[in-house]
């Protein structure tokens, strides 16, 4: 699984799979990363490297071997034709042309197959293949920087930066981690916000940035209109103005024809794109009608030792809100980390 992390940002929208091969005597004698340009899977490039102390051995594989011709050969395949007595992985993969065929195939070789070894786990490390797949749509994980007192900004949604420099880098990883980052038409407004990945860790594609505005409110003088032909820009807007429509697209902007407040077409948009996890940052509306319409995935609130107050600085969720405790958003696997003097709580809604 370590090794499978290492393809985060360059694999998507294929899994991250690593593995390991451990020959007979218990030496580790291969070890492979999936990364989508390479093309290569992380079982052959493992295979490759034990070479032939790979017969009688034992691959540990963090995601199902896949069974089917695509991209490359199945390595379903490589396994076999390696002499490979013994394959150990966690879960199955989702993708239906997949799903259980791998390891029933590896079985019917008379090659013993051991799953649910951190299952949990390796899910977690894919989960926005997982929901790629399972879901069909996009993985949705809501980001959201507030004061102790749950608000985002001071009064009047006046611009504001909340956490600290280490909340930042951990902002950074998260959009490295992403296919696409998406916030509302006034959040777009009011901040003129750069919305890129300055993590400085190579991609495979560049993050997407999404933009809800159906009043088509974004400025053409905006820093998100002004980079659109470096970065891909997309405005998801029902707006009937083709006047401001064809000047953005001929600066570059991506401008889809839906409503911006019908998340599931506009989830729908992204997967068009093949756009297989978006991170939420915002502004108030958008975050409280993701979570009114349970359409997150995953929740990250990064908290700053700071209490704003007042009647008028909006908080961190709106839309309709939770109508009973009942039906509030719960979180499990609750994790909660320090970053310089702030606090990050992640979890996952259930």
């Amino acid at each position: 699984m370590e090794l499978a992390a290492l393809g985060v940002g360059q694999v998507s929208p294929s899994p991250l799979v690593g593995c390991v091969i451990v020959a007979e005597n218990g030496e580790i004698v291969g070890e492979g990363t999936y990364i989508y340009e390479n093309v290569t899977h992380a079982e052959v490039l493992a295979l490759e490297q034990a070479g032939e102390r790979a017969k009688g051995g034992t691959a540990y594989v963090s995601l199902e071997p896949h069974s089917y011709h695509g991209r490359t050969k199945p390595c379903t395949d490589a396994l076999i034709n390696a002499g490979i007595k013994r394959v150990v992985c966690p879960i199955e993969d989702p993708n239906p042309l997949v799903s259980g065929q791998g390891f029933q195939i590896l079985r019917e070789r008379g090659i013993e197959v051991v799953t649910g070894v951190l299952r949990e786990e390796a899910a977690r490390l894919n989960e926005k293949f997982c929901v790629w797949h399972n879901k069909q749509r996009p993985f949705v994980h809501l980001k959201l920087a507030m004061s102790l007192d749950g608000r985002i900004s001071l009064k009047d949604s006046v611009s504001t930066t909340l956490s600290g420099k280490e909340s930042a880098e951990k902002v950074q990883a998260l959009r490295y981690e992403h296919d696409a980052i998406l916030v509302g038409g006034n959040t777009a407004f009011v901040d003129n916000p750069s919305l890129t990945d300055r993590s400085g860790k190579p991609r495979r594609r560049k993050l997407v940035r999404v933009i809800l505005d159906n009043r088509l409110r974004i400025p053409l003088e905006s820093n998100l209109v002004k980079t659109a032909q470096e970065t891909p820009t997309l405005v998801i807007s029902n707006s009937n103005d083709e006047a401001k429509i064809q000047t953005l697209r001929e600066n570059g902007v991506d401008v889809a024809n839906a409503n911006a407040r019908d998340l599931k077409a506009v989830l729908e948009e992204l997967g068009k794109r093949d756009l297989q996890s978006v991170l939420v940052e915002g502004g108030t509306e958008v975050a409280g009608a993701f979570c009114d319409a349970k359409l997150v995935d995953k929740l990250t609130f990064i908290v700053a030792p700071i209490v704003i107050g007042g009647h008028s600085a909006p908080l961190a969720i709106g839309g309709n809100g939770a109508i009973s405790l009942d039906n509030a958003l719960k979180l499990k696997h609750l994790e909660i980390i320090k970053h310089g003097t702030d606090f990050e709580f992640t979890g996952y809604p259930f």
